[in-house]
């Protein structure tokens, strides 16, 4: 062996492959072991066949395709029927009386639009709290949720006396900070759901918070009696 001499590896080029296959047709049929390899065989009229390893990987190929698709299309559906209730959901507290009506029909459309447990409205200080709403003292927000997040959401047992008597059916929640009133008041609103997947760290929480800001804008309507 010279010392000199070098071994160069050479890169297959696909387009050499494909014109030594075609030049060379019987060399894949005098080749069982390699048809195997690649998942094919060959039939008794001359013609390469898929096996049934080649014919498996297509198969779940195509399973794993329209299993991605169908998800797809039931991620949609939801986004959609979620926007619609919410929209529906802001049409009933606009139309609401007071504060006492306000708090009502957050509970009333967790629990009927959105199939939850119920849904509180919560107040700090130690002002007067309007009727229908929870009462807390000052720093529970940030008890609950927090001293620097605006919102929460999972399951957290700090946050299962707002629900009352229901809190034993509440295995998750959507919590979002508010500010309501001039100067402002610390405001809570919370959504409980029976489903410990129904809110989970990763959910975005952009619609529970749109819900947080229109119980804002409607709640400054009355002033605190």
């Amino acid at each position: 062996m010279e010392g000199g001499a070098k071994t160069k590896e050479s890169s297959l080029d696909p387009h050499a492959v494909r014109r030594f296959l075609s030049d060379n047709p019987e060399f894949l049929r005098a080749d069982p072991s390699l048809l195997a390899e690649l998942g094919l065989r060959p039939d008794a009229a001359n013609i390469i066949d898929f096996g049934p390893a080649a014919l498996a990987r297509v198969h779940e190929a195509h399973k794993r395709e329209n299993a991605a698709r169908k998800h797809l299309e039931a991620t949609a559906r939801a986004n959609f029927a979620a926007q619609a209730q919410t929209h529906g959901a802001v049409v009933d507290m606009l139309d609401s009386r007071n504060h006492a009506d306000l708090a009502r029909r957050v509970d009333e459309l967790a629990q009927l639009r959105f199939g939850l447990v119920g849904g509180v409205v919560a107040l700090e200080g130690p002002e007067r709290t309007p009727a229908g709403w929870r009462a807390l003292v000052e720093g529970q927000i940030d008890m609950i949720i927090g001293h620097d997040r605006v919102a929460l959401m999972g399951f957290e047992p700090v946050a299962l006396g707002l629900f009352g008597e229901r809190a034993p059916q509440v295995r998750s929640t959507a919590m979002v900070r508010m500010a309501i009133w001039e100067p402002s008041r610390e405001g809570l609103l919370a959504f409980g759901s029976a489903d410990e997947n129904g809110f989970t760290e990763d959910m975005g929480v952009e619609l529970v918070a749109f819900l947080a800001r229109v119980v804002e804008r409607t709640a400054e309507r009355w002033p605190v009696l």
